[in-house]
């Protein structure tokens, strides 16, 4: 699976963790991507009370920083593009596998099919 979406999301997800780490530095080699970071960051908050009511037995603090990072590009791009929900839970998991922990793809699979497939039947 190496199209270019999904090469997108991975280097995306990864300028979102490390930008959880230091909101204030600049970790884009490019305007596209810092614009679409800050842009992800700026609706940060109603995206973490969307995953927080989909998840409400684990605080936001407790999530691993990679899921979290996950679950925040995936609903940014649920709501800015129409990609099928089934694709972006499909993608999420897939980052999941190559990038969290081992329980990582479980958690954000539980999330997103939440957020994005229970919620349109």
């Amino acid at each position: 699976m190496s199209d270019d979406r999904h090469q997108k999301r991975i280097h995306r997800m990864q300028l979102l963790f490390a930008a959880g780490f230091s909101p204030t530095q600049q970790h884009a080699s490019n305007p596209i991507d810092s614009e679409y970071i800050q842009a992800v960051l700026s609706e940060r908050e109603s995206i973490d009370a969307l995953i927080q009511s989909a998840a409400p037995e684990r605080p936001l603090s407790e999530i691993n920083k990679v899921d979290l990072a996950i679950l925040r590009v995936i609903m940014f791009e649920s709501r800015h593009h129409n990609t099928p929900p089934k694709v972006l839970v499909n993608e999420g998991i897939e980052l999941a596998k190559a990038y969290g922990s081992d329980a990582s793809s479980k958690f954000v699979n539980g999330v997103l099919a939440k957020l994005l497939i229970d919620s349109t039947k």
